[in-house]
């Protein structure tokens, strides 16, 4: 079983190496292809990049439309058998992509497959365990019925069966924040999804720059929208996604406010 790992870049070499380097110590354990797709960065990402050039399997170096664009590149040349993104500012922890493919082992019917992710600040610190500990308790549950209705799934630690990717098609490049969303929910109609139990795969690093840390009004209003035009405008899925949106839109208002409060920390 091959892994293709994309990771897209545009000026992030504050975390890229972290990203980089997490990505390449899988490759012990298993066979790996990893695409690196960079937008043109002029912080220093290239010189990054450049570093560990023996370890990426491609490289594109070329102005983008944005990371939905620059992970469709990345898409088109993926060969491996299951392929994942994973942004430049995210990491896996070790031993990830071993446990992912032995949970694969067997479900070739599966369109992918997810675990527990982390959320982490700059300082790569834990946070905000408790919205990690919310998502969790979907697992047991995990379908496309109740995903319609709330995204529980991070996407550092998410995983697709490439037979399901090329049916599924490239991501959406005209939406914000919440393509991957709608990707994920055009994967769900073309096979189940496979859990990997224990502890976290990935962590996902929040920060203030970072696209769900910019635009995260935005990126529920068009999650809504992805279930609705997915599961129906009357179906209880789509109901239950828009009460859902609001109540998750209106902790984070709550949330950004507090840190305001106390100056940013």
């Amino acid at each position: 079983m091959r892994f293709s790992i994309i990771t897209p870049n545009y000026n992030g070499a504050r975390y890229l190496e972290q990203t980089i380097r997490s990505v390449i110590e899988q490759g012990e354990d298993v066979d790996l292809e990893y695409i690196v797709i960079d937008g043109n960065s002029t912080d220093g990402s290239l010189e990054i990049i450049n570093r560990y050039a023996a370890d990426i399997t491609h490289c594109i170096i070329e102005s983008d439309n944005g990371p939905a664009d620059a992970i469709n590149k990345g898409l088109q040349l993926a060969t491996g058998d299951v392929i994942a993104w994973l942004n430049s500012d995210d990491l896996y922890f070790p031993g990830a992509l071993a446990r992912v493919r032995d949970a694969l082992d067997g479900h070739l019917s599966a369109a992918m497959c997810f675990g527990d992710c982390s959320i982490i600040d700059e300082q790569g610190r834990e946070i905000r365990s408790l919205i990690s500990g919310f998502k969790r308790m979907f697992f047991p549950v995990s379908n496309r019925f109740t995903y319609q209705c709330i995204n529980y799934l991070s996407q550092p630690s998410l995983f697709f069966q490439r037979a399901a990717v090329q049916r599924a098609g490239l991501l959406r490049e005209d939406m914000v924040a919440a393509w991957d969303y709608d990707f994920i929910l055009r994967l769900w109609r073309l096979g189940h999804a496979v859990r990997v139990g224990g502890e976290p795969l990935a962590a996902f690093r929040w920060h203030e720059t970072s696209i769900s840390g910019r635009n995260y009004a935005i990126q529920f209003q068009e999650e809504y929208l992805a279930a609705k035009e997915d599961a129906g405008a009357f179906s209880p899925q789509t109901w239950i996604h828009f009460l859902v949106r609001w109540g998750i839109v209106g902790a984070y208002a709550l949330m950004s406010r507090q840190r305001k409060n106390d100056g940013g920390s």
